[in-house]
């Protein structure tokens, strides 16, 4: 099992627009691919801007998957829209 932590300063003024799209179009089409165990948006305390979407899939196979598949091609510009930079950390699960 693996888990992603990806990073993101959003732009100031592109919070709640982050936000809505992680809930109604990100986590949805997440949650629809093989392998998906969960997927969690987190705002980090005193710095409003600074998120960390924390994604867990049974294997790096499936992870790629969702990279690849067409819902995250088109959902990624949307995303880049709305950050200046991300920074990704990918774990192994230790069971």
């Amino acid at each position: 099992m693996i888990e992603r932590h990806v990073t993101f300063e959003v732009f100031s003024d592109k919070t709640q627009a982050f936000e809505k799209l992680f809930g109604e179009e990100y986590r949805p089409a997440m949650v629809s691919m093989s392998g998906f165990i969960k997927v969690d948006l987190l705002r980090e305390q005193g710095k409003p801007n600074i998120y960390q979407m924390v994604i867990r899939f049974e294997s790096a196979e499936y992870a790629a998957g969702w990279r690849a598949s067409p819902e995250h091609q088109s959902l990624s510009p949307k995303l880049k829209s709305l950050y200046s930079e991300s920074q990704l950390q990918v774990y192994e699960v230790i069971p």
